[in-house]
Parts: structure tokens; C-alpha cells; sequence
């Protein structure tokens, strides 16, 4: 434990902290290549250029894994090689061989013909650019492959990522849409603790209520757009620090794509969906959603990453809305405006893993409750006093630069511009330097 502190400090692992459970949150994101495996793909690149097909596909393979996790399995022998890819509750299993590489994962077992399941796959055939559904006796699949001559890394990476997170997705809403389906290949999923789920779980429905009786206390048109911020902020907190998978994480992004549809109805009405869509959620049984808590690892991100700027400018014009509701004497609306600056880019984007640590972070600050009940050692803020434990704050964020220097030279947080008087200040300049963050990587 002494050692494991230590090495938080030195920056020499992720600040978990001394005595703190290791919870993984947030949507995994392959935006974080170190050079060593930078290095590789530039080798993959080459070697497929100079027309060595094998060694650019070893490369290729070895920029994909992520050390740290084991989510890619691959071995040559001589000419020929086998390789596994984790990506949520799906494995992809292919094999090089006779210069042509193929991979497929399963679906879902079928145990009798069914022309609407064969109807909905032929007609998501022609949404996919490099994979295709198939059919093997009972299972329903997806497969990929192509001859290596034509397999450069960019034609493998979005190849086998569709093939991934199509899968992954797929398999959840067809068992969903068609009750004669069953689930296969899952065993590889990693069960959460019983009380990790019950905390979880209770947290899931303790926010609900609170951002509806929040919502209820207001006019519905007057702060039409203050409760769509505290409702998708609702839905990105439950994305990162509960991370359901499954037929709930479906819902939860059904919730959020209410809002951005671009249809006529106005913000009340779409307020209103959301609303009677976390209606459903809540009343889901228990069960239901303990089945949608596990962990497995990925390969592939869900969503792309993006420049900072682009974060920066959500953060900024986030605060910018917040000033009136913090003007107002509206705080509850006010810290939730910050926190939807943070947890948009979060949620919609493959973000630096040092950003995310900061999200981490800024969530561990604002519901120290939530972290107690995992197991978190101490609370970084306290609401009863108004106290803040700046130092471990200082030094958390100084573990997460020194972690990450390597990849992001230039980046320099300015603690000495966080403002400790209150929470929403503390929220406000936290978010403010995060805006301000250096995050280029150099050529």
C-alpha cells in the first residue's frame, strides 16, 4: 500500500489513492497511445508500404493492444497468425492465413429461422462499410475480412472497429427487439460486487429523484433550457461514474438524443420526453438493471477524439450560461451547468485519459457521497463545513501530469488559480483551467 502511495505521488501510476478501491470510470478511449506504440502504427505504415504484409499486420496488432488492460490476443506462427479482440461483451476471433485476414464475432444464438431477424440484418447490411452480418447454423454473426495486400493499418483499424462496436451494440438491441433470441459468447465479462451494484443502483435512482424534484420546483417554460442542462447533465453523470452497459446504456442514450433531434417540437416537449423516459428508467426493476452492471474490457472507442479546442469552447460557453442562474441565486442550476461543460465532451468524445482523470476528479469533489460508498478513503469536500482537501486535490492533479508527461509535454494546470472559498467557485476555476490546458502532442 506504501509503495502503491508512493508511486501515486511520483506519478508513476494513476491516482487512484492511498486506501481507494480501483473503479475504472467513463467510456473506454483508445486516445491514448503513448510514443512506443505511436511508434508502431508508423511501423505498420512502412512495413505495408515496403510490401511486408506480415510485419505490418504484427505492428498493426501490437498498436492495437493496450498493455495495461490485455484486450487484444495475438500469436504468429511462421505464416500464420490468430488473434482475439475484447470489446465490451463481444470477442472478435480472426486468423491470418494463406495471405488474407478474417475475423467474425457472434451475435446471438437463433435456435429456429426468423424472417424479421433476417429482414433487420439485411437491412443494416447497408449501413456497413467494411463488415457484413452473417449466418453460421444458429448464431447470428458479423464478419470481417480482406487480403492482406490491401490491409493497410487505416483499412484494418476501421475495419475491425466497426466490426467491434456494431457488434457490441447489436447484439444488446436484437436480443432486446426479439425475445427468441438468446445471448452467447459472454463468459469473459467480469461480474461487479454485489454492494458496487447496490451502490451503484442506489445512486442511479437517488439522482433521478433529486434532478425531478429539482425540475419540479421550477416553470417548466421559463427555465426550459436550465432543465435540459440538469437532465443531460443527469445522463452524462450516469455514463461515466455508474457506466452501464447493455439494454440500459441503449436507454440512456435514447434519453440524450431526444434533446439534439433536430425535429420542430420545442424544449418543453423534449424536456418533457426526457423526463418521462428517466420516468421508465426508475421504475425498471432492480434485477433489470444489476444485469447491465459488469465490467469487460474494449479495444475501440465509441466515439472520436477531438481537437481541445473543441472541449475548451463547450466548457467555456457552458460557464458562460451558467452566470445568470449563479447571479440569480439559482446554484443547484448553476453547478450542474458546469458540470454538463465537462461531461458533454466526456460523454461525445474519445478524450485524453489526463482529461478524464480530471473529470474523475471534478465528479469525486462534487459527490463525495457516492465515492464514501464505493470505499473512497476520504472525502475531497466536505458539503456540511464547506471544506475542500486542497492539498490532496493539488497533488491528484500534479500525479496526473507527471503520469502524462511523456504524451502531453506542454500541459501545465494552474492550481494556483482554483478557488477553494466555496463549491460553486472551487467548480468554476477548475473548469476554467481545464479550458485552458495545453494539449498538443508534439510531431
Amino acid at each position: 500500500m506504501l509503495n502503491k502511495f508512493l508511486n501515486w505521488v511520483r506519478g508513476k501510476e494513476e491516482p487512484s489513492g492511498q486506501g481507494n478501491p480501483t473503479i475504472e470510470f467513463g467510456r473506454y478511449s483508445d486516445n491514448n497511445k503513448m510514443s512506443g506504440k505511436v511508434r508502431r502504427w508508423k511501423e505498420a505504415d512502412s512495413l505495408f508500404k515496403e510490401k511486408d504484409y506480415a510485419a505490418s499486420v504484427d505492428a498493426f496488432f501490437d498498436y492495437l493492444k493496450d498493455d495495461a488492460i490485455q484486450n487484444v490476443r495475438y500469436t504468429r506462427n511462421g505464416d500464420t497468425a490468430t488473434f482475439e479482440l475484447f470489446q465490451g461483451s463481444k470477442i472478435i476471433r480472426g486468423e491470418i492465413r494463406d495471405n488474407r485476414l478474417s475475423a467474425d464475432v457472434k451475435l446471438a444464438l437463433m435456435a429456429e429461422p426468423s424472417v424479421p431477424v433476417m429482414r433487420r440484418l439485411l437491412e443494416m447490411n447497408f449501413g456497413l462499410y467494411y463488415s457484413r452480418f452473417a449466418l453460421n447454423n444458429n448464431e447470428l454473426c458479423m464478419r470481417f475480412d480482406t487480403d492482406l495486400s490491401t490491409a493497410n493499418p487505416n483499412k484494418l483499424y476501421y475495419g475491425l472497429k466497426e466490426l467491434a462496436t456494431k457488434s457490441d451494440k447489436q447484439d444488446d438491441l436484437l436480443i432486446e427487439d426479439f425475445s427468441h433470441l438468446a445471448a452467447v459468447d459472454q463468459d469473459h465479462i467480469t461480474p461487479l460486487s454485489e454492494k458496487e451494484k447496490q451502490v451503484k443502483y442506489d445512486f442511479l435512482m437517488r439522482w433521478i429523484d433529486e434532478i425531478l424534484e429539482k425540475i419540479g420546483g421550477v416553470d417548466a417554460d421559463k427555465f426550459s433550457g436550465g432543465i435540459s442542462y440538469l437532465l443531460l447533465s443527469l445522463v452524462y453523470r450516469i455514463d461515466f461514474l455508474i457506466t452501464p452497459e447493455g439494454q440500459l446504456l441503449n436507454l440512456l442514450e435514447k434519453v440524450g438524443a431526444i434533446y439534439f433531434k433536430k425535429d420542430e417540437r420545442s424544449i418543453v416537449d423534449k424536456n418533457r420526453d426526457m423526463i418521462e423516459a428517466f420516468r421508465e428508467l426508475k421504475a425498471k426493476p432492480r434485477e433489470e438493471i444489476f444485469k447491465n452492471l459488469f465490467r469487460s474490457k474494449y479495444t475501440f472507442s465509441i466515439v472520436t477524439p477531438q481537437v481541445h479546442k473543441v472541449m475548451a469552447d463547450a466548457i467555456h460557453e457552458a460557464n458562460e450560461n451558467m452566470l445568470w442562474y449563479r447571479d440569480n441565486g439559482y446554484e443547484y442550476f448553476a453547478n450542474k451547468l458546469m458540470e454538463y461543460g465537462l461531461s458533454y465532451c466526456q460523454y461525445s468524445y474519445s478524450l485524453p485519459r489526463p482529461i478524464t482523470l480530471l473529470v474523475s476528479l471534478f465528479m469525486q469533489v462534487n459527490y463525495p457521497s457516492f465515492f464514501n460508498a464505493l470505499g473512497y478513503a476520504e472525502d475531497l469536500y466536505d458539503p456540511a463545513s464547506g471544506r475542500f482537501k486542497e492539498d490532496t486535490i493539488i497533488r491528484y492533479i500534479r500525479a496526473v501530469e507527471a503520469q502524462w508527461k511523456e504524451r502531453y509535454p506542454y500541459m501545465s494546470f494552474r492550481t494556483e488559480g482554483l478557488n477553494f472559498s466555496g463549491l460553486l467557485a472551487f467548480n468554476y476555476s477548475f473548469t476554467t483551467q481545464i479550458e485552458k490546458l495545453n494539449m498538443d502532442v508534439p510531431a
